[in-house]
């Protein structure tokens, strides 16, 4: 099991420059608006992992009773995943989920 650190912080989103406001109910850790992320993580909110690329969404699949964002980081090629927000643009989700 991976470990988790709650770190629920704003920032300014690398791609599309939009500031993003603390999630309070879990971790924010993606961008609402354009759904980028970074990668900074080795294990959730750890902040360990030296790459430091955009993390681009790329697709969309269920989990639970929720869906997760599908990344590939620009600069490493890796791949990410994750949970969506409440407040995630859902006509971005859409367009990711017919994505082929």
């Amino acid at each position: 099991m991976k470990k988790f650190t709650m770190r629920d912080e704003e920032f300014i989103c690398e791609n599309c420059l939009k500031k993003v406001t603390k999630l309070q109910y879990s971790a924010r850790d993606h961008c609402p608006f354009c759904l980028y992320s970074k990668h900074v993580d080795i294990n959730p909110g750890d902040r360990l992992n030296n790459c430091h690329g955009l993390l681009k969404p790329v697709g969309i699949e269920k989990y639970k009773s929720t869906y997760k964002i599908v990344y590939t980081c620009q600069l490493c090629k890796k791949n990410h995943k994750n949970i969506m927000a409440s407040d995630d643009n859902m006509d971005k989700i859409i367009h990711l989920s017919v994505i082929i």
